[in-house]
Parts: structure tokens; sequence; C-alpha cells
């Protein structure tokens, strides 16, 4: 009875990424996070955006059949600090009142490997939109809790310039407050429509 149990925990690990079927899917947002990580002196601040959705439909046979479209509301940054996150809110950095929602929409999806994929698409935040591409990790798909669920998890690093987000102060000692270069680390737990 333990030999089985055992061997179908391997079977599950180690088949679990090559499990993923065709479907749309929703974002459990409960279970999924939009992070970011920014320099700031001699350190890094963390943050996420806590308001969001988006769709993703998965075809591994088909990429090119395959999108995700990603909506952020700007004004639910939460860096853990309220006077930051309101100036964050402020003109000087989103303008959340003028700009209240940051985008992405795929363009083309790429497969890396057996479980990464590189995702180019269109970036959309404080009304100027760029190209960038998502390095994207399969984590996995079962079906759980009353139905099926996948994970990934985007990366990629933009530079706040690009997109208009240039305040900044200068130290005395030299150099400035904040780096300009933004992490971005995303997971997503996905549940099939």
């Amino acid at each position: 009875m333990r030999k089985t149990a055992i061997l179908t925990i391997l079977v599950l690990v180690l088949g679990f990424g090559t499990v993923a079927s065709q479907g749309t899917y929703t974002i459990d947002t409960v279970h999924s996070n939009v992070g970011f990580t920014v320099r700031h002196l001699v350190s890094k601040v963390r943050g996420e955006f806590t308001d969001f959705d988006g769709t993703i439909v998965a075809d591994f046979n088909d990429l090119d059949a395959s999108s995700v479209e990603l909506t952020i509301q700007a004004a639910s940054i939460d860096t853990k600090n309220e006077k930051r996150d309101a100036h964050l809110r402020s003109p000087d950095f989103f303008d959340v009142e003028k700009y209240p929602e940051i985008t992405f929409r795929s363009s083309k999806i790429t497969k890396v490997d057996e479980d990464t994929f590189a995702i180019a698409g269109t970036l959309t935040m404080h009304g100027v939109s760029k190209e960038i591409t998502l390095t994207v990790d399969f984590l996995g798909e079962m079906t759980a809790m009353g139905g099926t669920r996948a994970g990934y998890e985007l990366t990629t690093t933009v530079n706040r310039l690009d997109y208009g987000l240039s305040w900044n102060r200068a130290l005395e000692a030299g150099g400035f407050l904040l780096g300009d270069d933004v992490e971005v680390n995303i997971t997503l737990e996905l549940i099939k429509r």
C-alpha cells in the first residue's frame, strides 16, 4: 500500500509539467499576485497591485491560438506604506486619476522548453504602450477545489522611465533615491472555464 502511494506521488510530481489541456482560464485572484521590486537607496522595496483580472487562452498544441490579457487597476498599488502609496498614485508616478489601468495584451507566445514560454506583447502604463517580453514558467495543472486549475509564474524587468514614470530625487552623496529598473513578478493560479 505504501509503495503504491509513493509511486502515485512520483507519477504526479514527475508528470506535473506535462499535464496541460486546452481551454480558457480566468484568474483566481485570491491565489494570485501581481508584484514588483524597485531599488531604493541601498535596498529594494517590494509592492503589489491588489486589484487585477484577466483571461488566458491556453493551447499547448497551437501556441498561435493562445493569448494572455491582463488588466491591473493602478490605484490598487500597495507597498505597505500609506504615504508612499499615495505618492505613487499621484501625478508624480502613476497618475491614477488620468491613467486608471495598466494592461498587457500578448501578441506572440513561443515555447522555450518543456515548461517555459516567452510571451511578447504590449504593456500599456501611464498612457504609454511598449512591447515587452515576459518569461513564463508553467507550474502545473490539476483538478482541485471543484475544477481544473493551472499555475504560471511570469517575470520581466521594465524601465519605468520608458513609461514616463520619471520622478526621482538626487542624493547629496551622489546618485538617486530610486532605481530605474522595476522587476515584475506575477504568479497566477488560473481556473478553467
